[in-house]
């Protein structure tokens, strides 16, 4: 890859009305399907679903966005990043609403589905329109975006947890916090950018491009590439949502109250990352940071599992947590990047990749859990970590300010 130039100019009040509206966007985002997650014991009950059903129903919302996914870069070349963001916020408040009022299996599953599928097309659109403002900016922002989507998960897993405890009733609940998110986004649409979404791009923009031209073998494999980068981020994320608890627990013997510390480590330090890391990413680079990034992760996960101990292992997770912070907005500006595409093709071919991972990553590392243990199985966490160190050549070295 290229090294990257930037502007000398700074953003005006155009961009800075922008990058608040992007970073609400992103924050209603986390909120929304936060809110649901604290009530699926009672969505359970209420149905009187068995584990298997439930988790059926649930995996639901990845398949959607995994097969909604594409769609979403001919979506943002047809009618914008912005409008796309904002209206597409509506869909998943319809799933999440329809899911608190769903009477059996089969309507819960389709209401998952839905809310999925919406997700995957207002995530390619909310990203696009962040490296929109990028570009505006001159500089790495897209970091603090996704940190702003980390607090708006935590907030909304506190309101769920809020309702949950004084018995709100799940259409009650789950719609006033849908109906919230969803205006936040909608009021916000008039801050966002206007134009077209090559408005921003150097270079020449050939007219009338198709939303898949441009896919030549060497691009194909770029973008390979930046989906495996951003898949092993996904896959450290997830080992720690999936499996900290479990193992801690299950495995080392950790106390119930200390078993989620692994998730809050790595959650924690990932959020600290994201939030330092349009500055590191400015000053050393993508590459530099993924190879970081990949260091800290091998290190410090196979260091815990090496030699494992409560304190150990939930240090490890942090040390993972912090060093995957930049990689999926990387790949994402990466692929954003790429010359001779249409707007948010390859934005929304990574996003898809990323979401695969999401997908397939859980049962892999339980099948290997159930064959040799979950200690075994956790070896994919610095395995990952090799993967992006190996892979960060593609990614583009420290930006360099434009001759004035």
């Amino acid at each position: 890859m290229t090294e990257q130039t930037t502007s000398a100019t700074g953003p005006g009040r155009t961009e800075r009305r922008a990058r608040i509206g992007v970073a609400l966007v992103f924050g209603t985002n986390g909120l929304v399907f936060a809110n649901l997650l604290p009530r699926y014991p009672q969505i359970k009950d209420s149905l009187g679903l068995s584990n298997t059903a439930m988790g059926i129903a649930v995996a639901a919302f990845p398949l959607g966005a995994l097969l909604a996914g594409l769609a979403a870069g001919v979506l943002v070349a047809r009618f914008r990043s912005s409008r796309v963001s904002t209206f597409g916020m509506a869909g998943i408040g319809v799933g999440v609403v329809l899911v608190a009022v769903s009477p059996t299996w089969a309507l819960l599953t389709a209401a998952m589905f839905l809310a999925g599928a919406a997700d995957a097309i207002v995530d390619v659109a909310q990203n696009a329109h962040g490296l929109r403002v990028q570009r505006r900016y001159g500089r790495s922002i897209l970091n603090s975006f996704h940190a702003v989507w980390s607090i708006g998960a935590v907030l909304g897993g506190l309101m769920g947890s809020a309702a949950a405890g004084l018995a709100i009733p799940l259409p009650v609940h789950l719609g006033v916090s849908s109906a919230i998110a969803v205006v936040v986004a909608l009021a916000v649409y008039p801050l966002l950018l206007p134009g077209p979404e090559d408005g921003e791009r150097t270079g020449p923009a050939p007219a009338g491009r198709r939303p898949w031209s441009g896919l030549s073998p060497r691009v194909l494999v770029l973008i390979l590439a930046f989906g495996l980068v951003a898949i092993c981020g996904t896959l450290v994320e997830d080992s720690g949502q999936t499996w900290a608890a479990i193992y801690l627990q299950g495995s080392l013997g950790a106390a119930a109250a200390v078993a989620g510390l692994g998730f809050v480590a790595l959650q924690g330090c990932q959020f600290v990352g994201r939030l330092l890391g349009d500055r590191m990413v400015d000053r050393f680079g993508q590459r530099a940071m993924a190879r970081t990034g990949g260091v800290l992760v091998a290190g410090g996960m196979g260091l815990a599992l090496a030699f494992p101990t409560v304190l150990g292992t939930i240090a490890g997770f942090g040390v993972a947590g912090f060093g995957v912070a930049t990689l999926v907005p990387g790949a994402m500006t990466a692929a954003d990047e790429l010359p001779g595409l249409a707007p948010g093709t390859g934005l929304t071919l990574v996003t898809w990749l990323m979401r695969v991972g999401f997908l397939v990553s859980p049962p892999v590392v339980g099948i290997v859990a159930d064959a040799v243990g979950l200690r075994v199985g956790l070896l994919v966490v610095p395995l990952a970590g090799v993967v992006v160190f190996v892979l960060a050549g593609v990614l583009a070295r420290r930006r360099r300010a434009a001759a004035v």
